[in-house]
């Protein structure tokens, strides 16, 4: 089949090696890509905000699928743009699609559903006072997130209850745009986080290699939220018999949930989880795949990854095309720009990136693009190297010694990635 992915990060080019590497994949396009996207898939020359002209694209390239990556054309409608077009969108409709555009719209239906998830309050700009009210009668820390998209940056954990009361006022006042108009405030939650991606065709599934990603900057799990400074999977903290409560208390009632509202959601449900005592509980949902964990789930997925999200979006999936998960370990650290995710300097050349004949050493651009035949960095992300190894100690000495050998100005990383897998 044709395909054509949309995005242009570390997450869109490892959808994009793992369909180069599917059986029914027959020709890929990406759009607007990268220069190690384009190692793989062809230019497609579209913008993915431009509805219009992906449908064009798609009916001109006789796309058979069309994979979207990032969250914002999904939260804005794209899938339901192609209502009535002869090519399959894996990915829900905009009304699905708010499981992760809305955290509000989240919490009420695991309330309703009793998924298992933190204690929580929303509350709007012009309920500030009674916001802050609240926050004052809660223990600490406190959590507080932007209810809409902010690109993996909307939440902050408070320690004190002046922080919270600040991180409120700064909220509603556009410190994240329109998304922190309203304000989901929630208990803070103990125990280890955890990923787990369900390819869902509405009320059918399966399950993909369960991640952990690590979202703060610094090393220690300090520092600001970021998008992901890098993940390993499988986690083994997910064993089987967590694996099995997220099935039955998580995935199924959302899904069962949705197909209630009349939303039935059809695409990736990213599960970010919080798990404690063997118990997990959801810190978030997305709706599409996560990025970093992307990086590390799918290099160790086995079967047709195109067959199986074509038969997702179609609306009857087809199992058989998962044969399983690989016995490696995989490692994904993620090199940025210094400053991220605050401010940054890019346009500085990359060395390094040399053409790699290791099968189990993969370098996904993330951040970069082709200047005057040089590869510069574009982005707070730049790089995602990834190595795969029969053991996670392995695969993180793997990764690190990759490191050493690609250079950029101001390159910034953590160095403890995937430890907390050894513990």
């Amino acid at each position: 089949m044709n395909i054509l992915v949309l995005g242009s990060g570390g997450r869109e080019h490892a959808l994009v090696l793992a369909l180069s590497k599917s059986d029914s994949t027959e020709k890929l396009y990406c759009s607007p890509g990268n220069p190690g996207i384009f190692q793989t898939a062809e230019n497609a020359n579209i913008n993915p905000n431009d509805f219009e002209a992906v449908k064009q694209f798609c009916r001109n390239s006789a796309i058979d699928l069309l994979v979207v990556g990032a969250e914002q054309p999904l939260a804005e409608g794209i899938v339901d743009s192609f209502a009535g077009e002869k090519t399959q969108v894996f990915g829900p409709t905009k009304a699905a699609a708010q499981l992760e555009s809305s955290k509000d719209f989240a919490k009420q239906l695991m309330m309703e559903y009793n998924v298992p998830t933190a204690a929580y309050r929303s509350f709007t700009s012009n309920q500030s006072h009674i916001a802050e009210d609240y926050i004052r009668a809660q223990s600490l820390p406190a959590v507080l997130k932007a209810d809409g998209l902010a690109a993996g940056k909307g939440v902050i954990i408070a320690t004190t209850t002046e922080e919270a009361v600040e991180a409120l006022g700064e909220m509603f006042h556009g410190t994240f745009g329109v998304a922190g108009a309203k304000v989901v405030v929630e208990e803070f939650m103990q125990g280890d986080e955890a990923s787990i991606f369900a390819i869902c065709d509405g009320k059918e599934y399966v399950t993909l290699a369960p991640a952990q990603d690590h979202k703060r900057a610094l090393d220690g799990d300090k520092g600001k939220n970021t998008g992901g400074m890098g993940a390993y999977a499988p986690a083994p903290l997910v064993t089987d018999e967590i694996l099995k409560k997220v099935n039955t208390k998580i995935i199924e009632p959302v899904l069962q949930g949705m197909i209630n509202r009349g939303t039935p959601f059809i695409g990736c449900l990213y599960c970010g989880l919080m798990i404690k005592d063997g118990e997990p509980k959801v810190v978030e949902f997305n709706a599409r795949f996560g990025d970093p964990e992307t990086q590390v789930v799918l290099p160790l997925f086995e079967g047709d990854l195109a067959k199986l999200l074509y038969s997702a979006a179609s609306g009857k999936i087809d199992k058989m095309a998962f044969t399983g998960n690989s016995n490696m370990h995989a490692v994904c650290v993620i090199l940025a720009s210094g400053g991220y995710p605050d401010s940054f300097e890019k346009g500085f050349p990359l060395s390094g990136l040399r053409e790699s004949n290791d099968e189990n050493l993969i370098i996904y651009h993330a951040g970069t693009k082709e200047e005057n035949g040089n590869i510069v960095t574009s982005g707070g992300r730049v790089l995602g190297v990834t190595a795969i190894s029969g053991n996670l100690k392995d695969s993180i000495t793997h990764a690190y010694l990759a490191i050493d050998k690609i250079d950029f100005k101001n390159k910034s990383f953590r160095r403890d990635i995937g430890y907390k897998g050894l513990l």
